[in-house]
């Protein structure tokens, strides 16, 4: 059984070979092409459906494992398992390709990618019980349904996420079907093996033409259906060791794109985004804004990748209690991470102590705090003091302030400031001398532990626009976020300094 499975695989993998330059030209010639944006890492369009290469290149070895070896057939995974799993597989596959063409919105989306995980739930492909570690199993009864199709939904959408960099999606797709498939080889779970096979095969031969630069792309169509294969096909090969939770071994080896697609909406809701709205802020992103090349930070993905995937199979050969304490080892390493990504910065005390004061005001969910507590990190991540105050002049744009100036004293002389600082968005529509109550102008003083930074002085026209019951206290976190920054750019200056001398 064991050649047989190597045989689907590099069948898989030779098919992808073979039907890449097929694809390729096939886009060219519908002018089916990726074309570069502001969230898209790549400066020449690309071929955008690669996605049809890994469907065929998955699908025909694996049908043909399943006819020439009927016996991979159980009572638990019945052939009719297998149909529905195709069909589910097929639709995604389609919405994709539909989506790649012509574009659809995020709910027609998801309502099609609910249908096609129903439609594994109805084959047999579902969660029946939960295990944990360190306590007994449960059933999972009504809601086995309702938890089988967030799984689906959640890693189809995980691997469509983390398709930002070329071979991302496919490579860490193939360690994690190269994980799943160990653990069905040892389990003897024979047809899924089958499937992961052929699935990280497909996968290897698609890297061909998709790692950095990339000749082609999956696109939709791709990435959600390798999603929905790793989704059922984890499902059908879940097993545990001891007493260890069924879902925790895929969820521990998908861990990268799933970790990156929980964050996703958590982090978007604190800084005021739409939910649904893409943005750069994933953790491959991440990683370039850390100075990695493309490839540098798809092989450091691939990495964390392999090492989940290590952690999934101590977990598989523990018993209970060392499995629970593989799994806090692994939780505290993931928080390591996390933080050394940068995202802790979100939930940094000085900002979100400002976020909880406004909870009286609205119940503090009011999406402008959030859009504010944005503008707060991006002033955080300046690196000179021309960008800080291009920050400055957005939060400012922000609070409907009219015009301000910002100027500097005592300063480092090591410190490369070009202030003073001016700007103006709009003229004043009346003369103090008109009205002396109409224009509120604050001189706020740039202080902080007894020394004095400079000055930061606005003006707003307040006939035009009344500030609002929260401009003065946003204004007050905007001057402390300019100073902690002005404050740690000088500390900056001077630890170069010392290294040079």
């Amino acid at each position: 059984m064991t050649i047989k499975i190597l045989s689907i695989f590099f069948i898989s993998l030779t098919l992808a070979l073979i039907f890449g330059p097929f694809v390729k030209h096939f886009a060219f010639s519908r002018n089916l092409m990726d074309r570069p944006s502001s969230r898209k890492v790549h400066a020449e369009p690309v071929p955008r459906v690669g996605g049809i290469i890994l469907y065929l290149a998955c699908l025909i070895p694996f049908v043909i494992g399943i006819v020439v070896t009927p016996a991979v057939a159980t009572d638990r995974f019945p052939m009719h398992s297998v149909y529905w799993m195709l069909s589910g597989a097929t639709l995604v596959f389609l919405l994709g390709l539909v989506d790649d063409v012509h574009g659809l919105r995020p709910g027609i989306k998801f309502v099609f990618q609910g249908v096609a995980a129903f439609l594994a739930y109805h084959g047999g492909i579902y969660f029946e019980f939960v295990e944990l570690p360190w306590g007994p199993s449960f059933s999972l009864g009504v809601f086995s349904m309702p938890f089988t199709i967030f799984w689906f939904l959640l890693v189809i959408n995980a691997i469509n996420l983390i398709d930002g960099l070329d071979g991302l999606a496919a490579g860490v797709s193939l360690f994690v079907a190269l994980v799943l498939l160990t653990m069905s080889l040892l389990g003897g779970k024979y047809l899924v093996s089958l499937g992961l096979a052929a699935l990280a095969g497909a996968c290897l031969g698609f890297l061909r033409y998709n790692f950095n630069p990339a000749s082609i792309f999956m696109g939709d169509s791709g990435s959600y259906f390798l999603g929905f294969m790793l989704a059922s096909l984890s499902v059908l090969g879940s097993m545990k060791s001891q007493a260890t939770v069924a879902i925790i071994i895929p969820i521990v080896a998908l861990g990268v794109p799933l970790m990156d697609t929980l964050l996703a909406p958590i982090r978007r809701f604190i800084i005021g985004q739409d939910l649904f709205q893409p943005d750069k802020r994933h953790i491959h992103h991440q990683l370039l804004r850390k100075g990695l090349t493309h490839r540098k930070a798809v092989l450091w993905m691939y990495g964390a990748t392999i090492f989940l995937g290590i952690f999934a199979l101590l977990i598989v050969n523990t018993r209970d209690e060392r499995a629970g304490f593989i799994l806090i080892i692994l939780a505290a390493l993931v928080i390591v991470g996390i933080r050394k990504l940068g995202y802790l910065e979100y939930f940094a005390v000085d900002k979100m102590i400002g976020y909880f004061r406004d909870v009286t005001d609205e119940m503090g969910i009011k999406r402008d705090r959030r859009t504010f507590l944005n503008r707060q990190i991006e002033i955080k991540q300046a690196k000179t003091t021309d960008e800080l105050w291009d920050r400055v002049i957005e939060a400012l744009e922000q609070l409907r302030i009219d015009d301000a100036r910002m100027h500097f004293n005592g300063l480092s002389e090591k410190l490369d400031a070009n202030g003073p600082y001016t700007w103006k968005a709009r003229e004043i529509s009346v003369e103090p001398s008109e009205c002396e109550y109409c224009v509120l102008s604050l001189d706020l003083p740039l202080l902080n532990n007894g020394k004095s930074y400079g000055v930061l002085h606005l003006r707003k026209d307040l006939v035009r626009d009344p500030i609002t019951p929260y401009t003065l206290r946003r204004i007050e976190h905007l001057r402390r976020s300019v100073v902690n920054k002005i404050q740690e750019l000088e500390e900056e200056a001077e630890a170069n300094l010392h290294m040079n001398t």
